[in-house]
């Protein structure tokens, strides 16, 4: 049978680096339902209900704040060590139309813990719909792509191998979804050294979360106990920081007696 040949894109030239640099990552899985009734009810009471994928970052990095695992990664030059970052940095997976392509590109998010819940979501929101050359993260990771491929080879090996750089070109966590498109378990792949995808909210005010790490960095123990805290931060300090920021709506004027107008 005859096709046709087409050029590999630039989106999908970065995938395929990617791919290539998730390979060498032993990648575990642990997958659980989380109980996400008071952020449900939280979001609903919200001037601007944050998405969450903003909601997701945050929990995760102030569940990391207090687990220096959780931002740690395992590189191999000068010589195999684990590097321990001063705070979490945030790969978020945006889905992109460019072009007339689909494509997934990278928004980091560094300390995220720091920064309040409306700020997390107005970065992620603007790296869906802002020219690509506007977002830093955008701007050098696809520059990278464009090298020739034994300049992106090298390119890649460094940001891979050395403490510093591969915080820069992986984050010490990612977080995806494809929850938008209907329910599911996505087992993503990532250099970085933990992956959080979660899928769509149930009758319950259960949503499934899947946790991949990278079994150099950590055990399945820290993981369980990553995913009963990160359950409690939802409940608690990001459903919170919501009510807070709440609309009040049942806030009626106040007339002062005895005076004319």
């Amino acid at each position: 049978m005859r096709g046709k040949f087409r050029r590999i894109s630039l989106p999908r030239r970065l995938v395929a680096d990617l791919m290539y640099a998730s390979a060498g990552v032993p990648f575990v899985s642990l997958t659980r339902s989380l109980n996400v009734r008071a952020v449900v009810e939280a979001r609903a009471r919200a001037a601007q209900a944050p998405g969450w994928a903003a909601i997701f970052v945050k929990a995760f990095a102030l569940v990391a704040k207090t687990e220096p695992t959780l931002r740690t990664l395992h590189v191999k030059w000068p010589w195999p060590c684990l590097y321990e970052l001063p705070c979490s940095v945030g790969m978020v997976a945006i889905a992109r139309v460019e072009k007339g392509e689909e494509c997934v590109l990278f928004e980091r998010v560094r300390g995220a813990d720091e920064m309040a819940l409306g700020d997390v979501d107005a970065l992620i929101r603007r790296a869906k719909t802002a020219p690509l050359h506007e977002i830093p993260s955008f701007r050098k990771i696809l520059c990278v792509t464009r090298l020739p491929f034994p300049l992106r080879r090298l390119a890649w090996a460094i940001g891979m191998n050395f403490g510093r750089q591969r915080a820069n070109f992986c984050g010490s966590f990612g977080v995806t979804s494809v929850a938008a498109y209907g329910p599911g378990e996505l087992h993503a792949l990532s250099p970085g050294p933990f992956v959080l995808s979660y899928g769509v909210i149930k009758p319950d005010h259960t949503i499934d979360v899947v946790l991949r790490w990278d079994h150099l960095v950590c055990d399945a123990a820290l993981i369980a106990k990553t995913l009963t805290r990160l359950e409690q931060v939802l409940s608690c300090e990001i459903a919170t920081e919501m009510g807070a920021t709440r609309p009040q709506a049942d806030a009626r004027p106040v007339r002062v007696a005895g005076t004319r107008l």
